[in-house]
């Protein structure tokens, strides 16, 4: 039995991780001293909903991309957890479709479940993690942002990476945006469509964020909107005000134009860009470097990391995200169950290495 593990992040990946840790200790079954550790000052990761924008009240970039008025573009059904059901719940059917503060209190219902708010240590930033060879193990540095105090490094068997892949902004440059008039943001940094009404605006990007977040600003007001797309457009039947376009080009001014020839004038830039796997607080040999992609380079199981740690670095939820909560929920059980020793075969390659010198993994 490994001594301790260290979770980072405590969305819900991070959550899920220490809901099956403290669900076997509840069953009886002895488990490693567990600590996560939370950025924010409160549980929920990106769910955690904050009118911040840039920087927070510790000076530290701003985790959240979630607006006001979102509401789920998947089905509620491909999201539930199969042992707490929204029905169980909420006590009664709900829609299929539900806005932000209903899934979040769903979350909360299933986090809340198990006696694990003793695990985070809140207001808490990971700085660095280092892999000690001679003693594996790691290192794991921490900022307490309340007192302003980096504390001294700690010593864990294990480090689970939960820190999630959606609150670092893809931002790509275009010839003449940084002379553009308007307004120009990522929809990282969007909040709420009523800031847009009656003016025109420019979406770059054709994915989830540009579909819905068109769709908002002109529920909200928004004179016109265009989407415009560099591989396909989305191709739905928009209402008149929205139109898409192939990728711009540059700008003069106020007037983007596009690919086609074609050009607008608009009021606002806002990026549709995508986000970033960045993990700064990780050594280089056990940064995950990644496209936002369905199998994620140098991880066996999409979890053990193969390019250093010795198998003892995890990474949790850091796919391409489709089915979401239910992925995360099956890579945490993997993950607990692998420190937990309960998958021999995974045990028997690393013990192939002397004294666990190495880990043997085949990519997949």
């Amino acid at each position: 039995m490994v001594g301790k593990v260290a979770v980072i992040g405590a969305g819900p990946s991070g959550l899920s991780v220490l809901c099956w840790f403290a669900k076997m200790k509840r069953e009886g079954r002895v488990i490693p001293e567990v600590v996560c550790f939370e950025k924010q000052s409160s549980f929920g990761g990106l769910w955690n909903y904050s009118w911040r924008t840039g920087s927070d009240e510790h000076g530290e970039p701003v985790h959240g991309s979630m607006y006001r008025y979102l509401w789920s573009n998947g089905p509620k059904e491909c999201l539930e957890f199969p042992q707490y059901t929204f029905e169980e719940h909420y006590g009664k059917a709900i829609p299929s479709f539900p806005p932000r503060e209903v899934l979040f209190d769903y979350l909360k219902g299933r986090w809340n479940q198990e006696d694990i708010r003793k695990y985070i240590k809140f207001s808490t930033v990971v700085r660095d993690v280092v892999y000690n060879k001679a003693t594996d193990d790691f290192t794991v540095s921490v900022k307490d942002l309340k007192k302003d105090q980096v504390l001294d490094g700690e010593r864990f068997d294990y480090v689970i990476v939960a820190s999630g892949h959606y609150s670092v902004p893809n931002v790509p440059t275009f010839a003449g945006i940084e002379k553009f008039p308007g307004r120009v943001l990522h929809a990282h940094d969007f909040r709420d469509g009523n800031e847009f009404a009656g003016k025109r605006l420019l979406l770059i990007g054709a994915s989830y964020s540009a579909e819905d977040i068109a769709l908002q600003c002109l529920k909200y007001g928004a004179k016109s909107i265009i989407c415009t797309w560099r591989s396909k457009p989305m191709g739905f039947k928009w209402p008149k005000e929205v139109d898409e376009r192939p990728l711009v080009q540059r700008f003069d001014g106020k007037v983007a134009h596009f690919k086609d020839g074609s050009s607008a004038e608009v009021d606002v830039v806002m990026m549709c860009t995508g986000y970033l796997h960045k993990y700064d607080f990780l050594r280089e040999e056990l940064r995950l470097k990644s496209r936002n992609v369905l199998y994620p380079p140098g991880l066996y199981k999409g979890i053990i990391w193969q390019e250093g740690g010795n198998g003892k670095l995890l990474y949790c939820g850091v796919q391409d995200q489709y089915y979401t909560y239910t992925m995360f929920d099956v890579c945490a059980l993997w993950a607990v169950k692998y420190i937990e020793g309960r998958w021999p075969f995974l045990t028997r390659r690393l013990e192939k290495v002397t004294g666990r010198g190495g880990w043997q993994g085949t990519k997949h």
